[in-house]
């Protein structure tokens, strides 16, 4: 070991990489070889909790644990330790009769953080704690760093989310996120499955921006010497696969927005996209219901959630409301009855900052609904009826100014985004050419003109419903977390 990486180490781990070396002195790998575990944490206690500690001595049930030594304590000739593996802990009798002098003195020197495997015996403690009684003790790897302490562990949430590692290990509730995440996701694909849908993957390069109303990431594709940019939805390429007659699909993927990041925003994140050929909006609130609803019981159990001092019914039918409607049972304003010059004056009277490209109809909506209405929608509530300049991929509702399409919020939150699609190539063409309008005026999230795509459209598409679903909020409300950098294993982190 150099002087220079000496230097740079505290007291503990200089100790932790002299007993490395003494490890190395007896023969032993610190970095140690397969271990063949054949028990966890989790079933020797719940098989063995109600059994008699006496006639459980008698029996001499095997069992073969590995781990991280996360306590440890020892006297003399005999001490405890407990080791955690992916289910919790477990404790362990460790005994110099029973392991001989050689494996006791590798235990007593070993360090909290060290993994270590065991065979022995299931025992149960005078206290009444399920553990195992060690007859033989192998040393798998040697930890050159230290542990936080035990009960403040990583107490800097940013730090958590940087060295998630470590958290983990630390801390029991972001170890239960982490396992109920991917429980979400398969119950959200046995959902889809079982409803006939076809799961399927598409491209994350896109060369066109399309699909939603975004800033990209954007990246140079060497191979074909032109700029391409990371997804920022699956739609387009999803609604091809309808009009190639899959009829019923859906994908799980990452999703790149180059936008800002807060407690419920993250530029990388991850949604389910559906599309099923012959349906519409209100088939798609159906299903929005129903999947949420299975869910919440098959991954936790219950559809009433508590989640940020609200208790959330998930169980019941969701309500349904017009933007428009949302807007006037607040404000008392009626944008049915409304010009755009009225509009306009209204926005000056309520404060309400206007961009060059948002001075239409249906960008002033959405703006009093953005103030107004979004933070009082605590209950799951489906609000429809989006006005058309917000919605250029949605179908024309039988009052022009307005679309087929929902978003689902929660607890002030947008949780889903639905249409009946819009199937029409003529109009999509003209709505992708207002977007381009827009652009120019500087909406630099406004989607470009996509011509495969109306191309596609021009062979025809069946009437369709679509709806996204954003999976890192859907855990964050199941979970009971309130950031979504916890619901992310490695969210990206601003600079220290």
């Amino acid at each position: 070991m150099s002087q220079e990486i000496n230097e740079q180490l505290n007291d503990q781990e200089l100790v932790r990489r002299q007993k490395m070396a003494d490890l190395r002195e007896k023969g032993i790998d610190p970095f140690g070889h397969v271990f063949e575990r054949k028990d966890y944490s989790v079933d020797l206690k719940n098989t063995y909790k109600d059994f008699d500690k006496d006639a459980l001595h008698e029996m001499h049930i095997p069992a073969t644990v590995a781990g991280r030594i996360m306590t440890k304590r020892s006297k003399g000739k005999a001490g405890f330790m407990h080791i955690q593996d992916k289910y919790g802990e477990i404790q362990i009798y460790c005994k110099l009769d029973n392991l001989g002098e050689e494996a006791y003195e590798v235990f007593q020197k070993g360090d909290i953080g060290d993994i270590v495997g065991v065979e022995g015996e299931v025992m149960i403690t005078n206290t009444g704690e399920v553990s195992v009684k060690a007859i033989k003790y192998t040393h798998l790897c040697k930890a050159l760093r230290p542990l936080p302490e035990k009960f403040h562990g990583l107490q800097d949430r940013e730090e958590a989310r940087r060295r998630r590692y470590v958290d983990l290990i630390m801390n029991e509730n972001s170890k239960r996120v982490a396992f109920l995440r991917p429980k979400i996701v398969r119950a959200i694909q046995s959902f889809m499955d079982g409803r006939g849908y076809t799961e399927v993957e598409t491209s994350i390069l896109q060369p066109i921006l399309g699909g939603a109303n975004a800033k990209p990431f954007i990246t140079h594709y060497n191979a074909l010497d032109k700029d391409f940019y990371l997804r920022i939805a699956t739609e387009l390429a999803l609604k091809r696969l309808i009009v190639g007659g899959m009829e019923a699909v859906y994908e799980i993927g990452r999703l790149f927005r180059n936008e800002g990041m807060d407690s419920t925003h993250n530029p990388e994140f991850t949604t389910m996209e559906a599309y099923l050929a012959y349906s519409d909006v209100f088939g798609m609130m159906e299903l929005v219901e129903s999947l949420i609803k299975h869910c919440a019981i098959t991954c936790i159990g219950t559809t009433d959630i508590e989640y940020q001092g609200n208790v959330i019914h998930l169980g019941q039918q969701f309500k349904r409301i017009s933007m428009v409607d949302a807007i006037k049972e607040v404000t008392g304003i009626d944008f049915y009855t409304k010009t755009l010059d009225e509009c306009l004056a209204l926005t000056k009277e309520h404060q309400i900052q206007v961009q060059e490209h948002e001075k239409t109809y249906g960008h002033i909506i959405n703006l009093f609904f953005e103030k107004y209405v979004e933070e009082t929608l605590v209950q799951p509530t489906i609000v429809y009826g989006h006005p058309i300049e917000i919605s250029p991929l949605a179908k024309k509702s039988k009052d022009e100014r307005f679309t087929e399409r929902f978003e689902l919020f929660i607890n002030k939150h947008e949780y889903a985004n639905a249409f009946t699609e819009l199937n029409d190539p003529i109009d999509q063409r003209e709505r992708f050419e207002n977007q381009l309008k827009e652009k120019e005026k500087g909406n630099d999230e406004a989607c470009e003109l996509d011509v495969d795509f109306i191309e596609a459209l021009e062979y025809g598409m069946p009437p369709t419903g679509g709806i996204g679903i954003g999976i890192d909020r859907l855990v964050m409300l199941l979970a009971g977390i309130d950031s979504v950098r916890d619901v992310i294993l490695f969210p990206q982190m601003k600079n220290r």
